[in-house]
């Protein structure tokens, strides 16, 4: 065993907020494989837990708001987090809690990706989700990262068309509007190409990636929202960070595409490099 004293920076520390996927694919087990991979120290604080699979989720245990809180104290408290992200809530009162602790402890670089539909695009909670969303954590959002669904839940709207590029860019200038200081809508369609569309406030950005065909991609959502806290976290400019993540989530999809781990959707699988 080698004791010597080693002089490597310690790696950026971040931050999920999210739920326990039991099989593997999504959650916080999908942040956590991304940030080893990337090299990032990851810390969780768990909201629920959940019996799942590739094919449908089973049971879903919440965490009372109180043993949140106690998470959220010990992990700020102590470790500090260099970049945050929050994924699967589901109930109001957590949201209050969340957003609440997460200005107390001064945190600045929050990636809120708002899960808020199955993956097969259906709506999972009542209103008051979308309500404490809106109230609670846009306005303390350094990037929000909804898909195309997820955008209509939190607009209060219908479903817009994928292939409407300009629409979508009016959708991402409301989100910001409503106190989101930057966006990434996902999930554009454009011929063969996925279009993701960036709006910083200021000027909407298209990020391109040729569309993989396959049904193996359950955790996309979440790898790139974690890719983007890490970069968030080494000091990288958001728009270098969310160029970085598009890319590695690209592969990652690439990666498990014709994997069949289960008897329905399969997962996305991050690496570095090809594999």
């Amino acid at each position: 065993m080698d004791t010597k004293q080693h002089s490597e920076a310690a790696p950026p520390k971040v931050l999920t907020i999210a739920g326990s996927d039991s099989g593997g694919a999504a959650g916080l087990q999908a942040d956590l494989r991304t940030w080893a991979v990337l090299g990032a120290y990851g810390m969780s604080v768990v909201t629920a837990v959940t019996a799942q699979n590739s094919v449908s989720v089973e049971r879903v245990q919440y965490m009372s708001p109180e043993f949140v809180a106690d998470q959220l104290d010990a992990v700020l408290s102590d470790y500090g987090a260099a970049a945050i992200k929050t994924g699967f809530i589901g109930q109001a009162e957590l949201i209050l809690v969340i957003g609440g602790k997460l200005q107390l402890y001064g945190c600045q670089k929050i990636v809120v990706d708002p899960v808020l539909v199955t993956h097969r695009g259906q709506p999972m909670f009542a209103d008051a989700v979308r309500v404490h969303y809106v109230l609670a954590l846009l306005p303390i959002a350094y990037l929000i990262t909804p898909n195309v669904m997820e955008t209509a839940v939190l607009l209060n709207t219908s479903v817009p068309d994928p292939t409407d590029l300009s629409r979508l860019a009016q959708l991402a200038q409301e989100l910001h509007r409503l106190g989101a200081r930057n966006v990434l809508l996902k999930g554009g369609r454009d011929g063969e190409d996925v279009v993701d569309i960036f709006f910083d406030g200021r000027t909407t950005h298209e990020l391109r990636s040729p569309h993989i065909e396959t049904e193996n991609t359950h955790g996309a959502g979440d790898t790139l929202s974690a890719a983007v806290c890490v970069a968030l976290a080494r000091g990288e400019r958001l728009d270098t960070a969310v160029y970085l993540a598009h890319q590695f989530t690209h592969q990652a999809i690439q990666n498990g595409a014709q994997w069949q781990l289960g008897a329905g959707h399969g997962p996305v699988f991050p690496v570095i490099g090809e594999r």
